[in-house]
């Protein structure tokens, strides 16, 4: 009697046992169920336009640049708790710098979005002629304000149909800080954040709904700033007595212009004089500037990198003065992964473009003649207003000439990733420029950020039912992306961030540009509480 109830115990623990090993190897769903929770996804994410519309409005009033995200990194990531998420914050060493879980197991998905603006960019929103709403002072000039609420709105989504269905899977949320300085996700990388990621999607702003495999032809850099230390004296009474640390600077300048010409064509490089000095009857003791050597591969990048601190050493000899130098931000070239691109762009297709009305049409227009945009894009198609035709699924190129970067591309180089674009801004702006904020409070960026977000919600369905998916990722990422390249960081673990980057600038418009902090409390949106008219075209009186 004991062995038989011991044998029944047995038994049951094993078909337990057994029950939990196939909960764990749980097969797909079926495809027509998959396709339910999608419709229903899309469809929730369609009603929840108010819901973006806030999210945007609110980080495009914060206006924040690079490592000084406070406000903005407070707000998303208020939203996300209270949703459920656990968020370790303050990573990599980086105050604006967070990570929010949610779920349970494999896979993990990690979703994310740069949040920082470019200076001297504040503008109003829907006014087709420059308007500050604060001179000088900082402003969303290349749409970052929309990313995150675009990721939040398709994860609480997807959180809310995983919790119903018992789907298994964690989606991590974390956000570009400082990209504009591409400062922080090599050093993420480098602090093991993406250690355990399955797969990656990032989100950029952009004017159409798309996504791409492969070589992208950017450029990756590497960010530098070279300081000379001199001897000051009077500049009138005994200038030979002093050794000019900007005599340096401005003879290492020289040295890099002649350079140019030995070098590649899709070579970028460009600098700014960080300190110059603080009068010119002194002459200076110390003085610095900043660099970013581009080109389109990694080889070729350390090369110039290379090549700026010999002429950085020459120009302290030529000057008697002392240098050194830091890095202050890094991007690889960008290379990004098929298979997710593919399911992307599957539903991309499904969701389609937004439905412009005719005030979205006039806006877009007025602005793309006040900056003279050009008729065509690169590859040729007509810049008339918004996205009317959605861009094909693309693949590498076969040449580039070089162009921008984006830290992004350390992420792809170690974790299958893909960026969605999605289309809240205009087509055929310059870009890093007022006139790229006009769009970014406006129906244009909710409507965008909505069809975005119904492409990443759908996707992420796919990638949580779906195996396969992931599978194939791995096997583009380790076969063909990273068989013959490998990923050799610029940064070693001694290198800080450059959490000290735009804290002047910040602490200087910061007080002012509180007393423009959406308060949707109080109003539908930020154009309502600025009194604008959409879309205003011309001055009031001309």
């Amino acid at each position: 009697m004991k062995k038989s109830k011991l044998a029944a115990a047995y038994g049951c623990f094993f078909m337990l046992l057994a029950g939990s090993v196939f909960a764990q190897k749980k097969a797909p769903a079926p495809n027509s169920q998959v396709s339910k929770w999608k419709t229903e996804a899309i469809n929730d994410i369609a009603s929840q336009s108010k819901q973006a519309q806030e999210m945007v409005d609110m980080v495009f009033s914060f206006a924040e640049l690079g490592f000084q995200e406070y406000e903005t990194s407070k707000y998303l990531t208020g939203i996300l708790e209270k949703n459920g998420f656990t968020v370790e914050k303050g990573i990599a060493g980086m105050p604006t710098a967070w990570m929010a879980r949610w779920g349970t197991g494999k896979p993990v998905i990690a979703l994310g979005s740069d949040i920082d603006c470019i200076p001297k960019a504040s503008q109003k929103p829907a006014v087709a002629y420059k308007e500050p709403i604060l001179e000088d002072a900082p402003g969303h000039g290349e749409g970052h304000n929309s990313g995150l609420p675009l990721v939040i709105l398709s994860a609480l989504e997807v959180k809310k149909i995983m919790e119903r269905e018992h789907l298994q899977g964690t989606l991590v949320i974390w956000p570009g800080v400082a990209e504009e300085l591409v400062g922080s996700k090599a050093w993420y990388i480098r602090d093991g954040y993406f250690n355990n990621i399955d797969a990656c999607i990032f989100t950029h702003v952009g004017s159409n709904l798309a996504a791409q495999w492969g070589d992208n032809g950017n450029n990756g850099l590497v960010s530098v700033e070279f300081s000379f230390s001199g001897d000051a004296a009077h500049a009138a009474g005994n200038p030979w007595r002093a050794h000019s640390a900007l005599d340096a600077v401005e003879l290492m300048d020289i040295g890099w212009n002649f350079k140019r010409e030995h070098l590649k064509p899709t070579q970028r490089s460009h600098y700014v004089i960080t300190d110059g000095g603080d009068q010119p009857n002194v002459v200076p003791s110390k003085a610095s500037v900043w660099y970013y050597f581009r080109e389109r591969t990694y080889e070729d990048i350390k090369a110039m990198y290379e090549d700026g601190v010999r002429i950085a050493e020459g120009a302290a000899k030529m000057t008697n003065t002392a240098y050194s130098y830091k890095i202050l931000g890094t991007a690889w070239p960008g290379h990004f992964n098929k298979a997710l691109s593919e399911a992307m762009y599957a539903n991309i297709k499904t969701v389609g473009l937004p439905a412009w009305d005719d005030k979205d049409e006039q806006l877009a227009k007025a602005v793309q003649v006040l900056t003279n945009a050009p008729k065509k894009t690169l590859s040729g198609e007509p810049i008339d207003g918004l996205a009317k035709k959605l861009d094909s699924l693309t693949g590498p190129v076969k040449f580039s000439m070089g162009g921008g970067s984006d830290d992004i591309a350390d992420i792809s180089w170690n974790v299958p990733t893909i960026v969605l674009n999605y289309p809240s801004n205009i087509p055929g702006l310059p870009g890093h420029h007022w006139s790229n904020a006009i769009a970014m409070a406006t129906p244009i960026a909710h409507k965008g950020v909505v069809a975005g977000s119904k492409a990443l919600a759908a996707t992420l369905l796919d990638m949580l039912t779906q195996p396969k998916i992931i599978a194939d990722a791995w096997d583009y990422f380790k076969n063909v992306q990273t068989k013959d390249i490998k990923y050799t960081p610029f940064i070693n673990k001694d290198t800080k961030p450059a959490i000290h980057l735009n804290k002047n600038t910040m602490d200087k418009f910061r007080p002012e540009m509180q007393k423009f902090y959406y308060d949707p409390s109080k109003y539908k949106t930020y154009l309502e509480q600025l009194g604008i008219t959409y879309p205003t075209l011309k001055k009031s009186g001309f």
